[in-house]
């Protein structure tokens, strides 16, 4: 047997700050999967060893790799270092507060089985299958611009490794953690250099991913705050990927709607849509006021 032939099917690539528990959880989610070939790589971006242990449980059951970066920040920074040390040809990228439904895995094989198709994105739901933390398309199909918001999140997408060389990962300026304002948009911004370089991406429903629903219907002041902040990121990707008009206006009158409509009977809903459109305008015009 070569090396080759020695490779996983899968790598997935965690990169971590802060969390231990949840990432407990979608590790017995992995050990759970009706399909075995992957290996896990564990981004430990944290300064101190809250996850020697926690981990350590799970290396006898799991092909684990920890890689321990502590001083450096950003998801996107740590998806980038795990998926260059990476053996299997698909690579995805899991929260590290994600869970996934036993047939994730045998699902994005049989999919990617086919050579004609170098990412496969599927959706965010909860355990009944109700689309949770964004808005999907409903139908499989290949994702393009137009549907650029609407077919993707990160944690529920598989790139084949070559693609993820061909644009070199992830723009680390981009990204919860980053030094820069974007604190969001860089699923958008890798699939749209991704098409760019001629490659075809194919959204399927079906495929679904698991995570805590986000709490947009009484949001406190950090729902809010991180509201403005993935509005930067969005924005700043619409900015940097040249954008028309008539869609940035488009995504800049849905939260100001919502921001209106809910003001008479629900006014910290109505202040987290207005949070959402102000962090877009800051990131369309590429500077960031007092929040």
């Amino acid at each position: 047997m070569t090396d080759a032939d020695k490779r996983p099917a899968f790598s997935l690539v965690v990169s971590t700050l802060g969390r231990c528990e949840t990432i407990l959880a979608l590790l017995a989610s992995l050990q759970a999967q009706s399909f075995q070939d992957f290996e896990v790589i564990i981004i430990d971006q944290n300064d101190d060893d809250r996850l020697e242990a926690a981990l350590a449980d799970n290396r006898s059951s799991l092909n684990l790799r920890h890689i321990r970066t502590p001083g450096e920040r950003g998801l996107s920074r740590g998806r980038n270092r795990g998926w260059r040390a990476a053996t299997g040809d698909l690579v995805l990228f899991p929260d590290d507060d994600c869970w996934y439904p036993a047939d994730f895995l045998s699902r994005i094989a049989a999919s990617m089985a086919s050579p004609h198709i170098d990412v496969l994105a599927g959706r965010a739901a909860d355990e009944d299958g109700r689309s949770i933390n964004g808005r999907y398309a409903t139908t499989r199909q290949e994702i393009t611009r137009a549907n650029i918001w609407t077919t993707q999140i990160e944690w529920v997408v598989t790139f084949r490794r070559a693609v993820l060389e061909q644009v070199s990962g992830y723009d680390e300026d981009i990204g919860v953690g980053a030094s820069s304002a974007w604190q969001s948009g860089e699923g958008q911004d890798i699939m749209l250099r991704v098409l760019a370089a001629g490659f075809r991406c194919v959204f399927d429903p079906s495929i679904v991913g698991h995570h805590a629903e986000l709490n947009v219907t009484e949001p406190d002041r950090a729902m809010c705050n991180k509201g403005r902040q993935y509005g930067r990121g969005m924005g700043h990707v619409l900015r940097k990927h040249r954008f028309g008009l008539l869609s940035k206006m488009n995504w800049l009158m849905r939260p100001l709607a919502g921001a209106i409509l809910y003001l008479p009977r629900n006014a910290r809903r109505s202040h987290y849509y207005a949070s959402v459109c102000i962090g877009r305008v800051e990131g369309i015009v590429g500077k960031t006021y007092c929040q």
